[in-house]
């Protein structure tokens, strides 16, 4: 896994070489010279490390995976598979009107080195068909649509913030398909609203240029004021823009609204409060940092607290985006997680 930015980007560079060669187009020295500032030679040998090392081809990279597409209940899912064709597949489900390019790089290709990885856009979700619900247990509904048209049987599942709701959502009605769950970013149901004022001032606003979430959204409300924190938003935004070919589309204003109200009727009990909780037998890892105020971080507490087979893990000078400040470790912990043995339910 490439240690630093500038060594993310050579990578990418040369798998994108290594992907023409691989789709049949003829690349002179010439040319590989021009595309690896006149080092043709050297980019040759690292390209054969690269291939050798990752054992998978440019097309099962985040930046290059095509979006592909599948139909299910009427609805036409976007999704994008990459990574090794071993191992249990891990399915990841994105925070409030976010897409496949609102993942991290470092970490969806940290995971796609030993497992295959899928992305997908939910029911109305930016390059998704049909309409959003706004419900959460049946945007969990079309989930299981989406994995059942693939012909998945057992998975392993990753939800962040409302991603994570629909993850529970996803284990208490079909429990039988997820053999593992990674919960970050989230809370269960008629959990602790958050109250600090930054939430109320960035989490609905739009940049008018994009259609998506303004950067300031991200910067104040994934990441902590300190100088560490902030430098590692910067080395975040600039990878999470990595991918220039096949982006999604920003989500509508009718995905927007219908998650607000998802995400209002979640705040709300339903009989005994955490007591579905229990319910939930996958072994769970719940991951936050020590400052979210998009969903606050005791929400983590009580997540690991009341899901029987559930551990936690809280990363220092971090908020809601904590896997995105510290994806090398993240990734080193989820992957120690998800191979571990199985957990006594």
């Amino acid at each position: 896994m490439p240690k630093t930015w500038n060594e993310f980007m050579r990578r990418r560079d040369l798998l994108k070489i290594a992907g023409s060669a691989a789709a049949g187009a003829i690349m002179s020295a010439p040319a590989i010279a021009r595309s690896t500032g006149g080092r043709s030679g050297e980019a040759l040998r690292e390209i054969a490390v690269v291939q050798a090392d990752d054992q998978v081809k440019i097309m099962n990279r985040h930046i290059t995976a095509p979006t592909q597409f599948i139909e299910a209940n009427g609805i036409r899912f976007a999704y994008r598979r990459f990574g090794s064709e071993s191992g249990t597949p891990l399915l990841l489900m994105q925070h409030f009107r976010g897409g496949m390019d609102h993942w991290d790089p470092m970490v969806t290709d940290g995971f796609a080195e030993s497992r295959p990885v899928i992305l997908f856009d939910n029911a109305g979700v930016a390059a998704t068909s049909g309409e959003t619900p706004d419900r959460i247990d049946t945007m969990a509904q079309r989930a299981a649509d989406f994995v059942q048209a693939l012909g998945i049987r057992r998975f392993d599942l990753l939800g962040f913030s409302i991603g994570g709701y629909i993850a529970q959502s996803l284990c208490l009605q079909y429990g039988e398909f997820v053999q593992r769950l990674v919960l970050v970013g989230t809370g269960p149901r008629a959990g602790e609203p958050p109250t600090d004022p930054k939430y109320t001032k960035y989490a609905g606003t739009t940049d008018p240029n994009t259609g998506e979430g303004p950067e300031e959204a991200f910067q104040n409300l994934f990441f902590m004021p300190s100088e560490t924190s902030q430098a590692a938003f910067r080395a975040f935004w600039a990878r999470r823009h990595a991918r220039k070919e096949n982006v999604d589309p920003p989500s509508s204003p009718q995905t927007a609204a219908a998650q607000r109200a998802a995400i209002t009727e979640w705040r709300q009990p339903k009989g005994e409060r955490f007591v579905e909780l229990k319910a939930i037998r996958q072994p769970t890892l719940v991951v936050n940092g020590s400052h979210d105020i998009m969903v606050p971080t005791v929400n983590s507490f009580t997540l690991s607290q009341h899901i029987p087979n559930a551990q936690l893990i809280i990363y220092p000078d971090s908020g809601h985006g904590s896997l995105f400040q510290y994806p090398e470790l993240f990734v080193k912990h989820s992957r120690l997680f998800l191979d571990g043995p199985d957990a006594p339910t």
